[in-house]
């Protein structure tokens, strides 16, 4: 079981390094880590290659777990603060969609990997030593880990209802080897919304949390890759970014089931 856990602290961390490569390879930041925002502003670029280092350097060490508690406290905060400073504000005041529940994709996706990032902390035991500095920001910070499945079935509540309200689109993206589209786009849809509930709630915690998890890696690899692989380059490489977060997503939601150690002092 612990193999599988350090599998999906590293199915997080990859996500992460590679959202910062596209941001790298397109000079500019991914939208579930800022909103659009004009390239144009004076070092926007050095600011777009500066953060992506920061993100690549904070998922190897949550790869290779080093200082891995602390490093996934600092990010689930800075993500944290760009969604409540960043996404909500630009929603709230810019977007001319934003009555539209779709519109929020990028910002509820933002909301989620922070809450991924406090589920990855709180999946390492308390107490290491040289890992936690016991400083005031990370002792706020560990306050806030709790609220990271919290974070991440808001994600899930929302996208499941989504699908039913773009029944349509999301029975398009279904493989066209794969029956009944419309009604997998339905059961998707009460299995994202069921399983957020489930979670905030913890109705049947590891059993909703592992199947979830099953479910999004299922989509991992016959949805995404295959749409990836079709089209990599559309939208600045959207489709690899869904590849990335399918991943990502499926070991967060395995790590709810098995990974919390907030009690475990060793």
């Amino acid at each position: 079981m612990e193999k599988l856990i350090r599998a999906s602290r590293i199915a997080y961390g990859l996500m992460m390094a590679g959202l910062a490569i596209q941001q790298i390879f397109y000079v500019t930041f991914r939208p579930v880590i800022l909103p659009p925002w004009p390239s144009s502003l004076p070092g926007y670029a050095i600011g777009v290659y500066l953060f992506s280092a920061y993100l690549i350097v904070t998922s190897v060490a949550i790869i290779i777990d080093k200082k891995a508690r602390t490093a996934s406290l600092i990010l689930g905060g800075i993500l944290l603060v760009l969604f409540v400073f960043c996404q909500i504000p630009y929603e709230v005041i810019a977007d001319p969609n934003s009555t539209n529940l779709g519109a929020w994709t990028s910002a509820l996706k933002e909301l989620a990997l922070s809450g991924g990032a406090f589920i990855v902390a709180g999946s390492f035991p308390i107490g290491r030593e040289n890992d936690l500095q016991g400083n005031s920001i990370t002792s706020l910070l560990e306050k806030i880990i709790p609220f990271g499945s919290i974070f991440f079935s808001i994600m899930l509540i929302c996208f499941g209802i989504d699908h039913f309200l773009l029944t349509v689109w999301v029975a398009a993206l279904v493989p066209n080897w794969i029956p009944f589209h419309i009604f997998w786009a339905y059961f998707a849809g009460v299995a994202l919304a069921g399983s957020g509930i489930a979670i905030i709630f913890k109705v049947k915690l590891k059993l909703t949390a592992i199947l979830l998890a099953l479910m999004i890696f299922l989509w991992f690899i016959l949805l995404h890759i295959p749409r990836g692989i079709a089209d990599p380059y559309s939208l600045q490489g959207n489709e690899i970014s869904s590849v990335l977060e399918s991943f990502g997503f499926s070991g967060i939601a395995y790590l709810i089931a098995y990974g919390d150690n907030t009690r475990k002092i060793v």
